[in-house]
């Protein structure tokens, strides 16, 4: 069992943070950020050529991970790699000592750098979950029994803020019923809102991690609004943001989302939260101490 899923059975308020493999060999900001973060998170995704955009593969830095004495969750998509390629590097992962896995679809190749790459989707995300669930129980996707077994305790993202909801949570279900066994959000800004939907996710036996992302600038606020599907800033925190204005934006920023973070823990809304702060990874200490996690 890893440190991750046990942090989750205890009862223990989890926090998950990311690490984004760089476009190239040069990976001295990520091994800092790594050292900064461990021993404070419980575990750290490691996106998986996040928006599309070519970079070292999540399989080799959570090894590094790994190496460094924090607990990695391999985010897998589906995007770039086959059922065998993926059942590969999921049998790679296992021998190297790597137990999460966080199943995705990805983004379409059209968001990242390579326009002109052939997107594979072979499968998605459901049926990842279930490819996961076979290895766990000794066989591969078409049947066969294989010499040794995964032992990976496997996640899925979910969007609580789909306007509608509905065909959300039929996804979700459908997540469940394939073998998920806990959830990472996309960003909330409204706990309220939140709320509700945990009121239907508490229906299943999963852990449910809701994410934040950091917002910089009421710019910024409205860009999500406008431009990504499933996120909602609402209006009072764009104004608090306006407010701040540009030399107190991020401050401000940092101020909301561990205001969130600890009303969730003292009203006990969900399990933990996961916090994206891409690019600024060294915000996260600061934020989990302003919610009173450190």
């Amino acid at each position: 069992m890893s440190s991750f899923q046990e942090a989750l059975n205890s009862g223990k308020f989890v926090v998950t943070a990311e690490v984004g493999p760089p476009k190239g060999t040069g990976i001295k900001t990520m091994l800092h950020d790594i050292e900064l973060l461990k021993g404070k998170v419980d575990a750290l995704n490691v996106t998986d050529n996040q928006s599309a955009v070519m970079r070292i593969c999540s399989l080799a830095v959570c090894k590094i991970v790994l190496e460094h004495g924090a607990e990695p969750i391999l985010q897998m998509t589906c995007r770039d790699r086959n059922r065998i390629g993926l059942q590969s590097d999921l049998l790679g992962a296992s021998v190297l000592g790597i137990n999460n896995v966080l199943c995705m679809t990805g983004d379409h190749v059209l968001a990242g750098d390579h326009k002109g790459a052939k997107p594979v989707y072979d499968v998605e995300s459901v049926q990842l979950l279930k490819i996961v669930d076979g290895l766990n129980n000794g066989r591969d996707m078409s049947g066969n029994e294989l010499k040794g077994s995964t032992g990976f305790f496997q996640g899925a993202v979910v969007t609580p803020e789909a306007n509608p909801l509905e065909p959300q949570m039929g996804k979700f279900a459908k997540k469940v019923a394939a073998g998920a066994r806990f959830f990472q959000t996309q960003a909330i800004y409204d706990v309220d809102k939140f709320r509700e939907f945990m009121a239907e996710a508490r229906k299943y036996p999963v852990k449910v991690l809701a994410g934040f992302v950091i917002l910089k600038s009421a710019g910024m606020a409205n860009f999500l609004n406008n431009n990504v599907p499933g996120i909602r800033v609402p209006q009072e925190l764009i104004d608090e943001m306006k407010a701040a204005g540009k030399e107190k934006a991020l401050e401000t920023g940092m101020d909301i989302a561990a205001r969130h973070i600890r009303r969730l823990k003292e009203e006990k809304i969900c399990d933990g939260v996961h916090i994206m702060a891409i690019g600024m990874e060294d915000k996260v200490p600061i934020i989990m101490e302003k919610a009173g996690l450190l």
